[in-house]
């Protein structure tokens, strides 16, 4: 015999079975109870939230020889021919595929004949939103008043897209998504039935990943039961199955947007995808973290809506404290705007590189929480002793500062530069010419100065080259060594940053030029 999907396998046969959807379940017994039954009812809710299992378990009801308080009995004559889809009663119609006029007028010549055997002949019309117009129309009087022994079960997950005269004439009820609790304890029970051993972590990931639906959920469990078959099913290798990425790499890729690393986001999606995880996954997944962040934020007491193990929900909250709230939203706002067109771009990858680079460069876009985010860089830069210019008029780019503002003074040519100094800066292009890549592309953009102290200062571009050396303290080690090489002594380099060429003219003196006139007048004498 062929392998049965778990949903199918387990698909609920008694309203005792069907998980999440009590107050539907509990409406239907009574009716069922009372003698009150329908004649046209509305199911609608998301994907594998149970609709057509209760549809197909209420029309086996309503025709059961015995039936039960939580459905039908599954053993008379009518039950195991409708279960095995041989019965005339239960008329089962895919509206994707017949939503034309002449499919819903068979069905209202059927409707006047009554059923050959059993009380009910039920009508279970699927994505019934795919109906045409035309189709509607046609099965509106039918719908409002069928002979006694017809019911209609249309089932839909876009509701909206019914005309008002159909809702007007159905009972309807929204099936709600399945909680993640929910689904995993289904799991559980399944599990046990399948002598499958699988992590309480792993199952509840799943549960998450299927956004409220339990086929999706079973669907998941199905694909990593058959890529491990054999082997317990653990968080980890769930997470390579599914091509997805544990909350520990958001964590890093937070921290580096914070601290505009634009070179550490890059290597961390680089790591991502030699690793084969699924680029769409990761931007859904990244976008709930971020969810996660701002309500941790919004509020102290979310440990129930946030599905997440206490250490994780620790980190959480630390990471919540170190940015405001209108960074996190922009951060949503840019992965909630990539969702919707990465799938279906054929350059996922660079599509998720930009907006990571929109992460950690508010100056690319002009909306106000870029512009607050701006404000705050300026902020701490000012509050970490770098210069901030004030350009001509006295307003600061995106500021709005008042105007009157003095602009700072054009700084002092130094009174005497070291000999070491003197040395490293005559033989720049050499020393930068011995570098090796990426340090060698950036140490041709970079400009020299003097500190305070008569230290040799490297001016650099905010961007790529500065975090270069700013974020990682190895590449600056290494930058002195290579200089020490040069000079015979030990140099020590300050790094700066810089806007671009005006801002380094209005705060720093290029001593390579005066060094480099220095050179000239002496060769001329």
């Amino acid at each position: 015999m062929s392998y049965t999907a778990l949903y199918r396998k387990f698909r609920p046969d008694t309203f005792a079975d069907v998980k999440g959807q009590d107050h539907i379940v509990t409406t239907l017994k009574n009716q069922l109870k009372a003698n009150r039954i329908g004649h046209a009812y509305l199911f609608t809710g998301t994907r594998g939230t149970g609709k057509t299992t209760v549809a197909k378990i209420l029309a086996r009801t309503v025709n059961c020889e015995n039936p039960t308080p939580d459905g039908p009995c599954g053993e008379c004559r009518i039950c195991r021919a409708i279960a095995a889809g041989a019965s005339m009663n239960v008329i089962e119609i895919d509206a994707a595929s017949n939503n034309g006029v002449d499919n819903i007028r068979e069905i209202v010549e059927e409707v006047s004949y009554s059923p050959a055997e059993g009380k009910y002949k039920v009508y279970i019309i699927d994505e019934v939103h795919m109906l045409s117009t035309g189709a509607f129309n046609a099965l509106l009087k039918t719908l409002e008043e069928p002979p006694s022994y017809v019911i209609f079960i249309l089932a839909t997950t876009e509701v909206h897209r019914l005309p008002i005269t159909i809702l007007s004439r159905c009972q309807r009820y929204d099936f709600k998504r399945i909680t993640i609790d929910t689904i995993t304890d289904r799991m559980k029970e399944l599990i046990r039935e399948e002598n499958v051993r699988v992590e309480e972590k792993a199952l509840r990931y799943i549960a998450k990943l299927a956004d409220g639906s339990m086929r999706d959920a079973l669907s998941l469990l199905d694909q990593c039961i058959a890529f491990l078959l054999g082997e317990e099913l653990t968080y980890d290798k769930v997470l390579d199955v599914l091509g997805a990425v544990d909350t520990e790499v958001f964590s890093r890729l937070f921290r580096f947007c914070l601290e505009r690393n634009v070179l550490g986001c890059v290597q961390l999606l680089e790591e991502m995808v030699m690793q084969g995880r699924e680029l769409t996954q990761f931007v859904t997944d990244f976008t709930w973290y971020l969810r996660n962040l701002m309500l941790v934020q919004a509020s102290d007491n979310l440990e129930d809506v946030i599905d997440m193990s206490t250490e994780n929900l620790k980190r959480l909250k630390e990471e919540a404290e170190m940015a405001d709230m209108d960074r996190i939203v922009r951060f949503i706002r840019i992965f909630s705007d990539l969702s919707g067109q990465i799938r279906y771009s054929a350059q996922k990858r660079i599509l998720v590189e930009v907006a990571l680079i929109k992460l950690c460069r508010p100056e690319m876009e002009t909306g106000k929480e870029a512009m607050l985010d701006r404000i705050r860089q300026v902020e701490e830069k000012v509050e970490n002793g770098v210069a901030v210019v004030i350009p001509e008029g006295g307003v600061m780019a995106g500021t709005g500062a008042a105007p009157g503002i003095q602009k700072k003074a054009k700084p002092e040519l130094p009174k005497a530069i070291p000999e070491d100094v003197k040395q490293i800066v005559a033989r720049w292009p050499s020393i930068v010419g011995t570098a090796e890549n990426p340090m060698r592309i950036y140490l041709k953009s970079a400009k020299l100065s003097l500190g305070g102290d008569n230290k040799l200062l490297m001016v650099l571009e905010d961007g790529m080259a500065s975090d270069y050396f700013t974020q990682h303290a190895d590449n600056k080690t290494r930058l002195e060594a290579l200089l020490s090489d040069f000079s015979g002594k030990e140099i020590e380099v300050g790094i700066q940053t810089v806007k671009g060429q005006q801002e380094f003219e209005d705060n720093y003196v290029d001593i390579s030029q005066l060094i480099q006139m220095d050179i000239e007048e002496e060769e001329q004498e």
